[in-house]
């Protein structure tokens, strides 16, 4: 497999793909961190109001080290906020500061993919892992058409797990931007000249997330050829 230049093509695409989208999304948010919103409001003002403008009670918003690193913890009910957000009042820092809080409204809301994937982390954590050694054992047996075809089923299906959770991150984190940009639009926190940045921001992160798919579905599917699938080897 490691002399594999099928394998080292699934990898290499799929590095390129994460580095253009996480050097697309850092650059898109130093651009627009240097735009200052005319209201003034810092990231943790925005969060704080839209909480507040949709009866949500309960979420604490903290700040966190670190650079890019907003998450919401629907276990704790936490919204962390990198520092560069937290503090700041620009363009950028309200559009991930709103999109974050977009997942705070979805957990309050029982938003059914948030749901899916909270409960779906510990399954594909177990399954990646599992399910690879088990995949790389059905080769050495001699894959789907010869010994190795129940265990290598089985890898596949717990490998599957990983694709399945960042499939459905994706209407997870592009719901969460919609609801920001229509928050940040009706409340009036950004004016109208001043959403195209934030929209820019939202949709350069959203890129990560479809890197992370495209990624996860093209090893899933080289592992499938490996195991004979696709008119791949067969037993001897």
């Amino acid at each position: 497999m490691m002399l594999d230049p099928v394998y080292w093509v699934v990898i290499g695409v799929g590095m390129v793909l994460g580095l253009f989208a996480t050097m697309g999304v850092k650059s898109t948010f130093a651009r627009y961190s240097q735009v200052a919103s005319r209201r003034g409001l810092t990231g943790a003002q925005v969060a704080h109001a839209i909480l507040q403008a949709n009866g949500i009670d309960g979420v604490t918003v903290e700040p966190v080290a670190g650079k890019l690193t907003d998450h919401y913890d629907p276990s704790t009910r936490t919204l962390r906020l990198s520092e560069p957000v937290y503090h700041s009042n620009s363009v950028a820092a309200l559009g991930v500061a709103a999109h974050e809080v977009g997942h705070a409204i979805q957990h309050a809301h029982a938003f059914g993919p948030l749901k899916f994937r909270s409960a779906w982390v510990p399954v594909a954590g177990f399954g990646t892992n599992i399910g690879l050694v088990l995949v790389v054992v059905a080769i050495a047996m001699g894959g789907i058409h010869g010994g190795g075809a129940t265990v290598g089923w089985l890898g596949l299906a717990l490998f599957a797990t990983s694709t399945v959770f960042t499939l459905v991150t994706l209407p997870v984190e592009f719901d969460a931007s919609r609801r920001a940009l229509a928050t940040l639009a009706q409340g009036g926190i950004l004016g109208a000249d001043e959403l195209p940045g934030a929209r820019k921001v939202l949709n350069a992160a959203a890129l990560t997330y479809v890197a992370g798919f495209v990624t996860s579905l093209l090893q899933l599917l080289y592992w499938a050829h490996a195991l004979g699938l696709f008119g791949g080897r067969r037993e001897e």
